[in-house]
Formats: C-alpha cells, structure tokens, sequence
C-alpha cells in the first residue's frame, strides 16, 4: 500500500512538472511567436542603388584611357577602384555581381569575341572576380591585389588559350599571355592601390565601409 502511494506521488509530481513546463512554453509562444527567419534580401532598393552608381563610375573611368595594347587590355584612370570599393563595403557577393555587370557593359562596348568561354573569361568573370576584393574588408589594400591578380589569371588562362595561338601562334603562349596581361595590369594594380591606399588614409573609405 505504502509502495502503491509512493508510485501515485511520482506520477502526480510529473503530470504537475508538464503542467508547468507546457504552461511556460505556452507563455513563451504567446509573447515571443516563433516565426522562421527571414532571408536577408541583398537586393533592396539602397543595394541595387549602390551597384548602379558604383559600376557606372567604374564604366565612366575606363573610358579616361592612358595606354591602350592592341589587342585589348588598357592603363585607365583606376577604373576598377570602384567595384573593389563595393566590394569592401557590402562583401564579395554585392562585388561578384557589380563586376560582372560591369564586365558586360565593358563587352558591349569594345567587344573582343572567339567564343562564349573566352568572352567568359575576358569580360564576366576577369571582372566579376574584382568582388573578392570583400574577403579583405579590413585590409584594403590587400583586398584590391587580390582582386587584380584573380583578374589577371581570367586573361591570363585566355592569352593561352585562345589569343596567343591566334596572334603569335611561333611564342610560347604562356610567357606571351603573361607579359601582354601583365603589361597593364600592373600598373593597374599600382594605380588602384595607390587610389585605395589614399582612400583608406583619408578615412573616406572607413567612413564608407
């Protein structure tokens, strides 16, 4: 009997602990509702006002040209400054796409064209891969080299492929694709970092990010 009331006890003492603890998931449910996050929207109005200006002003730069090679490839006025800005501000996918937006527009406007890979290559992605500047968020300038080298590497696999064998078919298409790409990319490069460099020591690029 004494064994009979004990085990009637414990069943009490239970139904009471999952009274309370449904009671308080019920309170809990009814002040604070569980709704499933809400995926982020990268293209809000204000992101998709950036990408517009920053990639017209990337595109209104390349036009201030100071060397042009002769089968494609120029020295501008730190055109690609831009859509590394964006990247460093709003992350490498926001960059990803304002640089192949970019890369388009750049197409439509002195199209060099063998096939789609190697318009791939030489417009999406060659300027896509400037939003990997975004992985650098805190080191600017490391980001932008970054983001010009993973460029250098779409033309340079290009020059190989397909522009080397066309235009100097007797050179070794890998020492050719490397000097010709090189030949404005670096000062490229130096131009950009210098842009970048006086952005982040004037605090402008700070203020921005």
């Amino acid at each position: 009997m004494t064994r009979l009331r004990g085990q009637l006890k414990v069943l009490s003492t239970q139904r009471n602990l999952n009274q309370i603890i449904l009671a308080e998931g019920k309170t809990v449910n009814q002040t604070k509702p569980n709704y499933p996050n809400k995926p982020r929207n990268i293209f809000s109005t204000r992101i998709l006002s950036e990408i517009t200006i920053f990639v017209a002003l990337a595109t209104a730069l390349s036009f201030i040209i100071v060397y042009t090679l002769p089968q494609g490839g120029s020295i501008t006025a730190g055109s690609m400054v831009p859509i590394i800005w964006l990247a460093l501000r709003r992350g490498p996918k926001i960059g990803l796409i304002a640089g192949a937006i970019h890369g388009t527009i750049q197409f439509a406007v002195l199209p060099y064209f063998i096939d789609p890979i190697q318009m791939l290559l030489d417009y999406q992605l060659a300027f896509g891969v400037l939003g990997l500047a975004g992985l650098f968020k805190k080191q600017p300038i490391i980001g932008a080299a970054t983001a010009i080298t993973a460029r250098f590497i779409m033309h340079f696999i290009s020059g190989v492929v397909y522009w080397a064998p066309l235009y100097v078919p007797e050179l070794n298409p890998y020492i050719y694709s490397a000097v010709y790409n090189g030949s404005y990319l670096v000062p490229e490069l130096i131009v950009s970092g210098i842009i970048v460099y006086l952005l982040q020591k004037s605090k402008v690029l700070n203020v921005y990010l």
